[in-house]
């Protein structure tokens, strides 16, 4: 017969996204987030920012905005 202890979990269920740029919620449905562009930055040696971590999501019309304001166009 197994017995199991029960422990309390730390872990986090993600409730609600929001852009970064213009501030409008991720939709859900069914569960589940519309597509977005998440993005995780660990800045090191030679930054003005080193050791510090930044973090951003974008709706996909605002990723579309980003990416055409680039010099040369993404692959």
């Amino acid at each position: 017969m197994k017995q199991y202890e029960t422990v309390e979990t730390t872990e986090k269920k993600l409730e609600k996204v929001l852009c970064n740029c213009c501030g409008k919620e991720i939709t859900k449905q069914q569960g589940y987030f519309s597509d977005f562009l998440h993005v995780e930055k660990q800045w090191g040696y030679f930054s003005q920012k080193d050791g510090r971590k930044d973090e951003f999501d974008l709706c996909e019309n605002c990723y579309d905005r980003f990416v055409k304001s680039f010099a040369l166009p993404i692959k």
